[in-house]
């Protein structure tokens, strides 16, 4: 609340203390009161430039009503930057968990597999016709060696081909995919904290009420939870006065009170919702002797629908109930 508001309030309630104490006592149980308003301050949790406003003093809003919108071009190329390193994290990501090689790569390893165990089905061959010769006497024991040699050559060239094509068809180490896994989900929480940030830039009323200040305009830069705009909702306007101890105790909680005030509709009333439990003094260089030893009592009531239309510092003469008026009646 600014302290324009403040300081009017607190006139409007020093106004209706002295008013309430410079007379002699309550007439027909009407005492001088005024209207005061707990006031909802909407800001926005971050600084930055009022880049528009959508409301104006007297504007009445619904929850969810936008007020107000900061200057957010940081923000938005923040969100952007971060769509973009997520693409690029998931990219690796794919990457890692894809076969090493490409498939046209394993082509060629197949068919190199393929040769090598064609030469292999020789080797095997030759070898089996050297043994036979070389137990005939036919062939030296040098001839059955090469042959061994050969057939053994070729085995493990098979051997190395097919576990050529297992490697390429092998996805990365799960370090590297683990890490680039991490990586996606550090991008995806560095997105959301950027559209959060950026959502944060608009400003919307918190709950149903009356613009009653607005406080910057566009173009004017605020902080971090500095109010912009005060709203009044009806349930947070009441009525507060002042009583002396007699009519104190004919009042209660949730007791009917009526209002009335200078162009003020007709059968406008309120309902006590506080009473003060501790007196206060007359203030002591105004007022005489008699009237410095009087005690007051601040009572606070919520006014009815009807009276949603009073404003905050609009005074206002409150009647007490049939009781309190008896009281009065019989008070010395």
């Amino acid at each position: 609340m600014s302290r324009i508001v403040v300081i009017a309030l607190a006139i409007a309630a020093l106004g209706g203390t002295l008013f309430y104490l410079s007379l002699p006592a309550s007439e027909g149980g009407a005492v001088p009161g005024y209207m005061e308003a707990d006031l909802v301050l909407v800001g926005s949790e971050q600084p930055g430039r009022i880049a528009s406003l959508s409301v104006k003093e007297g504007d009445a809003v619904a929850p969810g009503d936008p007020v107000f919108t900061l200057e957010s071009s940081e923000e938005r190329a923040a969100v952007a930057a971060a769509k973009a390193r997520l693409v690029e994290a998931g990219a690796r990501l794919a990457d890692v968990e894809a076969e090493q090689q490409r498939p046209r790569e394993i082509e060629v390893l197949s068919a190199a597999l393929e040769r090598a165990k064609a030469m292999a089905r020789q080797s095997a061959l030759d070898l089996e016709r050297a043994r036979s010769l070389h137990e005939k006497g036919w062939v030296a024991k040098a001839v059955l060696d090469e042959a061994v040699a050969a057939d053994e050559s070729n085995q493990a060239a098979v051997t190395e081909a097919e576990r050529r094509i297992a490697a390429a068809k092998l996805p990365g180490r799960s370090g590297v995919i683990d890490a680039a896994k991490a990586g996606v989900e550090a991008a995806k929480h560095a997105l959301e904290e950027a559209e959060k940030s950026l959502a944060k830039r608009a400003v919307f009323a918190p709950a149903p009420g009356t613009v009653e200040e607005v406080y910057f305009r566009p173009g004017e830069v605020v902080t971090a939870g500095q109010s912009v705009v005060a709203l009044l909702p009806p349930e947070n306007l009441k009525v507060r006065f002042f009583v002396g101890e007699p009519e104190l105790a004919t009042l209660h909680l949730d007791q009917t009170v009526a209002l009335s005030c200078d162009s003020c509709p007709p059968d406008l009333s309120a309902k006590i919702s506080f009473i003060a439990r501790e007196a206060e003094f007359t203030p002591p260089v105004i007022f005489s002797r008699e009237q410095r030893q009087k005690l007051v009592f601040l009572v606070e009531a919520k006014p009815g629908p009807e009276a949603a239309k009073l404003t905050a510092g609009q005074p206002v003469t409150v009647t007490l109930g049939p009781a309190a008026q008896e009281q009065d009646a019989v008070a010395p």
